[in-house]
């Protein structure tokens, strides 16, 4: 088993890091929109909320460490991609990034300008430094339009894994799922 990416496919570490990712970027979607229509009487309006709040500064930090593990690993080769393909595949991977760290900078700011931390399941405290009266309205709208702008993009981008892998017959959603072929 590969830890580090390989020219001919990627690592245990940048398979986990995009498959657990993506997992929770789709959880937190759903509950999102879910928790959004719970009333104040609902079992689930505290829980909720603090569920996702808890995921989401997960996801910020798995993301910065990928970030961090990307930039020392290198790219694995994708020659059976076209010119175009190539060009929307870096265009769609480089545009992840500044928006999940928008969309939880704007999560962290709809949940602390009151002055509250955000408690991660009792692990750890991240502070709120940042406290405006107001604002958590103007980040939450920020926060929906960030949050349909990264599901729009990962739907373009498993559609484009998908069709590369059934049409295309290419070999990056394997590389994705199982990593480097081992030598013989």
């Amino acid at each position: 088993m590969h830890v580090k990416d390989a020219p001919d496919g990627y690592g245990i570490v940048s398979r986990l890091f995009h498959w657990l990712m993506a997992i929770a970027i789709f959880g937190l979607f759903g509950l999102g929109w879910w928790m959004v229509e719970l009333d104040y009487y609902s079992p689930y309006y505290v829980s909720a909320p603090n569920l996702h709040r808890s995921v989401g500064i997960l996801l910020f930090i798995a993301l910065l460490a990928r970030i961090f593990w990307r930039c020392l690993n290198i790219k694995p080769d994708d020659a059976d991609l076209t010119a175009m393909e190539r060009m929307a595949s870096r265009f769609v991977h480089i545009g992840f990034y500044p928006l999940l760290i928008a969309l939880s900078i704007s999560g962290y700011l709809i949940s602390t300008p009151g002055g509250r931390a955000i408690d991660v399941f009792g692990l750890f405290s991240v502070p709120s430094i940042v406290q405006q009266k107001g604002l958590e309205d103007s980040a939450g709208w920020v926060h929906w339009a960030l949050a349909y702008g990264v599901i729009a993009l990962a739907v373009v981008h498993t559609a484009g894994a998908l069709k590369h892998h059934f049409i295309d017959k290419g070999s990056s959603l394997m590389r994705m799922w199982s990593g480097p072929q081992r030598p013989n």
